[in-house]
């Protein structure tokens, strides 16, 4: 029997995923009913600019009083889509005193301060619910907090942040630099006007810093996560990749160590080969790897951003929410008994990519193995070619706390014979 009286959501931002949020709820309306046992009820759409046109929505539902939407008392779910700190945690945390659930998409507050968020969520008895927050359409945090609950897993790594992916991609399809793929992605709208949130990796970062707390159900702020951009991948670190059969991706990796007793998140570019799943993700899309103890590895695969698979993710939660409410019951809150210490990026046991500029000489070969060998980094390639009393080297090391490869990078800068540092890449996925 389906109860007749209406769950109510109240949408905060109605921007490119909260119009589109609002659009599914009423051309869905008997789907969604169907799916949930109950009516759900758009019940008032707070906006910054509320003389804006916006096409399907009732005007009376708009509002610029977000705080009066969210205390009103009869609203079900919130739904909060317009990201930042604040105003909006402030709105969510309101919300749970006031009786409603919420479902968010805000990465950024999420990665920052999750866990004020789901302390209060505990304390008034409701639901957060975020899946649209780490990778749109991909269904990924229900499976890691829910499916993967019963296994131990030990790493996750993916491609979390369409713009930079779509722009790494036409770097290596087409040979183009950076700015000219970077022009391209502004052209088509994959990036922003001011894209240095998904170039320098502050999105996969946030991203990084969620998927790690419920990967390893233990507290990973977005301080935590080791961060660097992709604008000084050149179409030489490409042409380097493809002669050792790889490809370049800007990836969010989280590991556990191999002893367990800690746990690390970073975002870098990375060269991993061409065999790996990883590198056929073309264009905007997004893809995570998973690596589980007993499931053994899994991806996840799509769209990661756009209004559409955002929106989608976003509603698959307020169902979830909605069917909690009319049972009495709430969904997963947060799972952080492991308490375990993040690692520096130090620690972290990688390989290096390093290409220099060198004197052609006798001897520079054997002063570079050298430094390498002080830092107890052991060398599994080098490839050489010198011309006109100039050359470039190529080193591919095994794998090394990344500390002795920084501390080795350092001291070869000082070595007279290296004229310059070209290029520094980790290699991943091996």
């Amino acid at each position: 029997m389906m109860r007749t009286r209406p769950l109510k959501v109240a949408l905060l931002g109605c921007g490119v995923v909260g119009s589109e949020v609002a659009r599914i709820m009423t051309t869905h309306a008997d789907d969604l009913a169907a799916r949930i046992g109950a009516p759900v009820e758009l019940a008032g759409v707070a906006v910054r600019r509320p003389d804006k046109v916006r096409g399907g929505i009732d005007p009376s539902l708009i509002t610029t009083d977000a705080t009066a939407l969210v205390k009103r008392g009869d609203i079900d779910v919130v739904v909060e889509v317009i990201g930042g700190i604040e105003p909006a945690r402030t709105l969510i945390t309101t919300a749970f005193e006031h009786g409603a659930s919420v479902v968010s998409a805000n990465k950024a507050l999420l990665a920052q301060d999750g866990a004020t968020l789901y302390a209060s969520a505990q304390q008034h008895g409701q639901d957060l619910y975020y899946e649209a927050a780490v990778a749109g359409a991909i269904p990924l945090i229900r499976p890691l907090r829910e499916s993967l609950a019963g296994d131990k897993i030990n790493r996750v790594m993916g491609i979390v942040n369409g713009t930079t992916n779509f722009i790494l991609d036409k770097m290596d399809s087409t040979g183009a630099g950076y700015q000219e793929a970077l022009d391209e992605a502004t052209a088509l709208g994959y990036a922003e006007a001011d894209p240095t949130a998904d170039v320098e990796g502050f999105d996969a970062a946030a991203k990084a810093a969620i998927l790690a707390g419920i990967a390893f159900h233990t507290r990973v702020r977005l301080d935590d996560v080791y961060r660097e951009g992709m604008t000084e991948v050149t179409a030489a670190d490409f042409a380097s990749a493809k002669q050792m059969g790889c490809t370049i991706k800007l990836l969010a990796i989280c590991e556990r160590a191999a002893d367990g007793g800690s746990v690390t998140a970073r975002v870098h570019p990375a060269m991993i080969p061409l065999s790996h799943p990883l590198a056929s993700v073309r264009e905007a899309y997004n893809a995570v790897f998973v690596e589980a103890e007993a499931a053994g590895r899994l991806m996840f695969y799509g769209p990661g951003a756009g209004g559409s698979p955002t929106a989608s993710a976003v509603l698959g939660d307020v169902v979830a929410v909605c069917r909690n409410r009319l049972n009495e019951a709430t969904g997963p809150g947060e799972s952080a008994y492991t308490q375990l210490p993040v690692s520096s990026m130090g620690e972290v046991v990688t390989r290096y990519h390093i290409s220099l500029d060198v004197a052609d000489k006798p001897g520079v070969l054997a002063q570079v193995a050298t430094v390498f060998a002080e830092h107890g980094v052991s060398i599994d390639t080098v490839r050489q070619q010198g011309k006109d009393g100039e050359a470039s080297l190529v080193v591919v090391t095994h794998r090394a706390p990344d500390a002795a490869l920084s501390g080795t990078v350092e001291a070869l800068r000082k070595l007279d014979t290296v004229r310059g540092v070209a290029s520094i890449m980790r290699v991943e996925g091996e």
